[in-house]
């Protein structure tokens, strides 16, 4: 893994606001609360998550064009992806007929900025409903378990772990992982970008993925005090 940093308090708007680093990757993670729910939620005395995904035009070596109109397709199958692996660990029960708002803007890539966002935005929710606990504006606790996400790949037959760009970009393999504290796989994203992998292979990246999860979760707990 590479230096792992999350800066809580990144913010002073936002109750969850975390400023995420993977290596050279920085990833601004917010989290809010807002009244209300989607219309296909309404009625049902139970909140919903949603998150939104971006790049900021100077975060990448050449300028990116800001999504105007509708975000491009990569950033809404990341946020889709960030949505769905927090709703994994969260208890929507427990929040009300309240909408969760989770942002990931990308300040700075150098790979993995989709696992960075992920594990940065666990410690935003946990900012945000430790927040909403002191208002009593919960149920209970909504965190479950942990959240983390890590990159892993094959690099000249090397199983690599939370790769950056110039590896990434390489690699002939790309995989990203999503896991839970206790140990379960939320999401496995990989696929053959060159030669196909073996099983054995396949075996040594849910291995590292694991163990780079762990790394995560400590830098966690570390950056929360727990």
């Amino acid at each position: 893994m590479r230096p792992l940093r999350f800066e809580r308090g990144f913010t002073s708007k936002a109750p969850g606001s975390v400023l995420a680093c993977f290596g050279e990757t920085r990833v601004l993670c917010t989290a809010l609360a807002v009244d209300g729910v989607p219309s296909f939620m309404q009625g049902r005395g139970k909140g919903w998550l949603t998150a939104e995904y971006g790049m900021l035009p100077s975060s990448t070596d050449t300028r990116k064009s800001r999504d105007k109109a509708a975000p491009d397709g990569r950033s809404v199958e990341i946020q889709r992806l960030v949505g769905r692996s927090l709703r994994a660990v969260v208890d929507l029960s427990l929040v009300g007929e309240r909408t969760i708002w989770v942002d990931c803007d990308v300040l700075q890539a150098d790979g993995g900025t989709r696992t960075c966002a992920i594990s940065g935005a666990w410690v935003a929710l946990h900012d945000l409903f430790s927040h909403m606990d002191k208002k009593r504006l919960l149920r209970g606790f909504p965190l479950k378990t942990g959240l983390a996400a890590v990159s892993v790949g094959v690099v000249e037959g090397e199983v690599l772990c939370d790769l950056c760009y110039a590896e990434d970009s390489k690699a002939e393999t790309d995989m990203n992982l999503v896991m839970t504290g206790d140990g379960r796989f939320v999401e496995v994203q990989g696929a053959a970008e060159g030669a196909p992998f073996s099983k054995d292979e396949l075996e040594g990246m849910l291995a590292a993925g694991a163990a780079g999860c762990q790394a995560v979760f400590g830098a966690q707990k570390s950056a929360l005090g727990l």
